[in-house]
């Protein structure tokens, strides 16, 4: 069991404080618990990540100060999938040999993504795309007719799927629907587009 959710002090405070005023887009989030709060564009390209990922639970932002006070280290983010936790950093990370320790010692594994980890293909500009309807909610009508449609089908295009909101904005409710994990649809093979397939999600 972890240690470190919801852990603050005067580091933390400050560091919040600084990555909070940060505009780094896109704005909204889907399963970030606490205040999202980025140092870097590339601490915000993880996050999105984070969100189409689904194994993640939840992640928050800068969840603990670690290490000797002359020495302290914030990590980007505290990840949550199952039971398992990981403190993330985005970038090579400080290199500091006992944070893998510190870690453990929180209930935490400890991971450093290097910037070409996550930067190379679509899923990064797909999850953009998506989280600029992180905001939005599919209103049930909508939500009903495309799953009883997906079942009936078993997969569409996107294209396809449109027809069936008529209560809210399409591409805005099919996003809500990915995001919200009712449906799926493949990231990391195009960009999307009129003709990428959508399912049900099992």
């Amino acid at each position: 069991m972890t240690s470190l959710t919801y852990q603050t002090n005067d580091v933390l405070e400050a560091a919040l404080c600084r990555a909070q005023s940060n505009a780094f887009l896109p704005r909204g989030t889907v399963r970030c618990q606490g205040p999202p709060a980025f140092r870097t564009q590339l601490a915000r390209d993880l996050g999105c990540l984070l969100d189409v990922d689904g194994e993640v639970d939840t992640w928050s932002c800068l969840p603990a100060a670690l290490g000797p006070v002359e020495d302290t280290h914030i990590p980007d983010f505290l990840v949550r999938r199952g039971r398992r936790h990981t403190l993330v950093d985005a970038g090579p990370g400080p290199g500091h040999p006992w944070l893998d320790r510190v870690a453990r010692e929180r209930g935490c594994d400890y991971e450093a993504w290097p910037k070409p980890a996550f930067r190379e293909g679509f899923r990064l500009s797909n999850a953009k795309d998506l989280l600029r309807y992180a905001r939005w909610e599919c209103p049930l009508g909508d939500r009903i007719r495309l799953l009883g449609a997906l079942d009936e089908a078993g997969s569409l295009s996107l294209g396809e799927c449109l027809s069936a909101f008529r209560e809210t904005r399409p591409m805005a409710g099919l996003a809500s629907l990915v995001l919200q994990r009712f449906i799926e649809v493949e990231l990391d093979e195009a960009r999307i587009g009129p003709e990428t397939a959508v399912r049900r999600r099992d």
